[in-house]
């Protein structure tokens, strides 16, 4: 939010001398976090004057109009003579006073001003937009002054434009939507300087009257809880919005309309209660306040014909929706050109339902985003009256005697905060009547539980506030204080967190990282020292996402949670596989031009509990039981921790020293063995076999068994997820879960010899169905203890093996521990390895 110090002042006495730092400290202090602080009259440099138009001369054959103006600028230039300018904006005649900056001068930017020969013409200084003073971001014409400017030419225009004032960009956070106003943020600066506020809130205004000044019938209160309309009639509807008006908007960065749309913009900005103006002459019949009807239609004020969903709030006349209740109006009935009726709304809307139906047409309107965060209910009458003030006052028009005020706004509930709370909790020392000064600064009344804390101060138990509870009812405007810890903030925060002491508490004693932090930063160090590149995906996934995944319809990975406020309507669901978020970063990185990838997650996955029904309600008032702990946490869904790669392009680089690798199948199941050996599961623990699971391809698919128990899978996705992705082919993954892995066993040193290895390769023959594993396995069970190693090198087969047959070679490394193995051991252990693989796989002795 944006908004200038001038304008503050009007509702805050600020000292007069106030340095813009000490501003954004008392700011930063008050919990609002300040973007920046802009001095403007530090950003234009050099003569910034008003300028008359005298002539323009139209310059034919260039691309786009161009003018050659003479401009009246007084004296600034030294001559008293126009100033010859070249300018491109259309939006001024001959009579307008603009603004100039002659040269010599500097704009935002660093944008040096000087005399030139352009389009045939000398051009000595600019004629000036919004934008390019820094002023807002309106680039499609330069500034025209209005007639209740009164500068000459040859005067100082920086007072005339505002670049006089300081102007502050906050950001404000979703709890303290009242500080999305001049009067919010006035209140705050009050506290923080302790001055005077003068609240603009608090200025009388008529009631509801018994006729309505328009017919409106509200159907669900719960959306909308309040309806307020007046009419103005007459309007002049040429009147032009006064430039101090404009000047304020243009600083907030909202672009000027027309005089009624600017004042419900001016009055959402001062007041925090967005306002909308309807054209009553082209509404059709009486207004309804509804939920929308699947499927109906609405074209809104920028020209996007929306269709709508039963969550969508509405204003209908007899021809159906025509506004899209607390977010924008729409065509139909928006204020015209030559509009002279005008009904002005201010509503209280449900800020859930306005934040889910801003998300869902993606519509975040500067009124959707004061809904969503809170808005006063209580000042929708005062909003009323201030615009039609405004309106009568600078477009003239007669204000109706009727006032409708549909009321359904039900009273704040007080809490009971005990007084001694706010010292127990944070640790320093806040007695009860500091406690009830600040929360009445905020605005909340406080009424003192057996007046205690009217009694002698001396006594027992008052001083500290022991025993003493408040009633404290806190006021329409902070709708974010409802618990007992929301006033304890307050208190704190208003009496400053620099009085709390930054100690830190002393770490307990134990042996550091647990085994399963020690697990997953070993597998993640372990995947990084392989080249893949880690990555954070969104867990939030699409419905359509299972079926993408060609997820079986009883797959235990296609129930999902549904989040009941998802940042994107698109994707409501948290995901049960790391594949489809990884997928999506894979596929973002190669629309970038990236071709070769390996990246790697490791991050939770989410399974809900069926039937588990809902959470019970847990205050934060006190602990909560074991039994409630456990309640809540039997609804949680499960999140086992998983572990995913994916692979695509060539996983070695080609270049000048040959031909690359590309990336495959084998590549992500030895991904998984990297990451069961970096998790501390022993080789022997570990089985890879051949697996039918989507989404990868079934006849490339493995799946990993730690003893027995299946842990993941890896291998190449089926050729249709890999279209429905658009991914390129042979695209290859992995995903282990690594919760399922047991506990890392604790392991004998091994044993090292100094004594020379005997390396001898074998090749065996066995049927294509048997997997290369239980080769390996049966290998290793013939050999004995003589056997260090095994380790498969080559694959071949042939029509001199025949028909469904494979020769598989395996270089053995055999080693003694306490002498050199002789010729004849190392060919027994050997022989002994392969009688064990023939007997259990029928493995024979390639070219035996």
């Amino acid at each position: 939010m944006r908004v200038s110090v001038s304008w503050l002042r009007e509702y805050v006495d600020l000292p007069a001398d106030l340095p813009t730092g000490d501003l954004e400290q008392a700011l930063v202090d008050l919990g609002i976090e300040v973007e920046s602080v802009v001095d403007l009259a530090e950003t234009v440099t050099g003569q910034l004057v008003v300028g008359e138009v005298r002539e323009i001369e139209e310059l034919t054959g260039f691309k786009k109009p161009i003018r050659f103006c003479r401009v009246d600028v007084g004296a600034a230039n030294g001559t008293g003579e126009p100033q010859e300018i070249v300018c491109g904006a259309r939006n001024f005649a001959v009579g307008d006073r603009v603004v100039v900056i002659l040269p010599g001068g500097v704009l935002p930017g660093g944008f040096a001003i000087g005399a030139r020969k352009t389009y045939g013409h000398n051009s000595a200084g600019m004629i000036c937009s919004a934008k390019e003073l820094g002023l807002g971001d309106d680039h499609s014409g330069i500034i025209v002054l209005g007639s209740d400017v009164t500068a000459k030419p040859g005067d100082d225009a920086r007072p005339v434009v505002g670049l006089d004032d300081v102007v502050l960009d906050l950001e404000i956070t979703p709890d303290r939507g009242y500080a999305l106003s001049l009067r919010g943020l006035a209140r705050e600066l009050s506290h923080a300087f302790d001055v005077p506020l003068r609240d603009p809130a608090l200025v009388p205004a008529p009631g509801g009257t018994e006729t309505p000044a328009y017919p409106v019938e509200v159907r669900d209160p719960v959306g909308c809880d309040r309806f307020t309309a007046r009419l103005v009639r007459g309007v002049d509807p040429t009147a032009p919005t006064p430039s101090w008006m404009q000047q304020r908007l243009v600083t907030a960065g909202i672009r000027s309309i027309s005089l009624p749309v600017d004042i419900t913009n001016y009055v959402m900005l001062e007041l925090g209660q967005p306002m909308h103006a309807f054209d009553a002459d082209r509404i059709a019949g009486p207004l309804v306040v509804r939920r929308a009807e699947a499927g109906e239609k609405l074209t809104t004020l920028d020209g996007v014909s929306r269709v709508l969903t039963a969550d969508d709030m509405v204003i209908c006349d007899d021809t159906g929706p025509i506004s899209l209740a607390a977010v924008m109006g729409g065509e139909t009935s928006e204020v015209v050109a030559g509009t002279t009726t005008v009904l002005f709304e201010a509503a209280h809307w449900d800020p859930a339902m306005v934040g889910r139906t801003a998300r869902r047409h993606k519509l975040f309107s500067e009124a959707a985003k004061r809904w969503e965060r809170g808005v006063d209910p209580a000042v929708a009458l005062v909003a009323l009256e201030r615009a039609v003030r405004l309106l009568t006052e600078h477009g003239g028009g007669t204000p109706s005697a009727e006032i409708l005020d549909i009321d359904h706004v039900r009273p704040r509930t007080p809490i009971s905060l005990p007084a001694d709370l706010p010292t127990r909790r944070v640790g320093v020392e806040y007695p009860p009547a500091r406690v009830v000064d600040l929360l009445e600064r905020v605005g909340c009344t406080v009424a003192q539980g057996a007046d205690r804390l009217s009694e002698d101060p001396g006594a027992v138990g008052v001083a500290s506030g022991v025993g003493v509870v408040l009633s404290v009812t806190p006021p329409t405007w902070r709708p974010d204080l409802t618990d007992p810890a929301d006033l304890v903030e307050e208190v704190v925060r208003l009496d400053g967190y620099d009085k709390v002491p930054s100690v830190l508490p002393t770490a307990p004693p134990g042996r550091g990282l647990t085994p399963r932090q020690r697990r997953r930063r070993a597998v993640a160090d372990s995947l990084a020292e392989r080249g893949y590149v880690a990555v954070l995906a969104h867990p939030f996934v699409s419905p359509e996402l299972a079926d993408q995944l060609g997820l079986p319809a009883d797959d235990p990975r296609r129930p999902a949670v549904r989040l009941a406020n998802p940042l994107s309507e698109e994707e409501p669901l948290l995901r049960t596989t790391l594949l489809g978020p990884l997928l999506g970063v894979l596929k973002r990185n190669l629309g970038r031009g990236h071709r070769d990838l390996a990246l790697s997650e490791i991050g939770a996955v989410f399974h809900p509990r069926v039937g588990a029904g809902r959470p019970p309600a847990m205050g934060v008032d006190r602990r909560p039981t074991d039994a409630e702990f456990a309640a809540a946490d039997a609804v949680v869904p499960a999140q086992p921790v998983h572990v995913a790669v994916v692979l695509t392009g060539d996983l070695d680089p080609a270049g000048w020293w040959g031909a690359g690798r590309p990336a495959g199948w084998a590549d992500a199941i030895e991904a998984a063995r990297d990451v069961l050996a970096a998790a501390g599961i022993p080789d022997e623990w570990v089985e890879v076999r051949a697996a039918d699971y989507a989404p990868w391809h079934p006849g490339r698919c493995a799946e990993l068994r730690v003893n027995g128990s299946v842990v993941g899978h890896a291998g190449e996705l089926h050729p249709v997820v890999v279209a429905a992705l658009e991914l390129p082919r042979r695209t290859s993954a992995m995903e282990l879960n690594l919760d399922a892995l047991p506990p890392t066993p604790v392991l004998p040193a091994p044993t090292v010899s100094g004594f020379p290895p005997a390396l001898i390769d074998v090749a065996l023959v066995v049927d294509e169905s048997v997997p290369a594993e239980q080769v390996r396995r049966a290998l290793e069970a013939g050999a004995g203890e003589l056997l260090e190693d095994v380790r498969l090198f080559d694959v071949y087969s042939g029509a001199q093996l025949g028909e469904g047959r494979r020769s598989l070679a395996y270089k053995l490394t055999f080693r003694a521990p306490d002498r050199t193995l002789t010729v004849e051991e190392a060919v027994a252990a050997r022989d002994a390895a392969v009688a064990v693989a023939a007997e259990r796989l029928g493995a024979t002795l390639r070219g035996a």
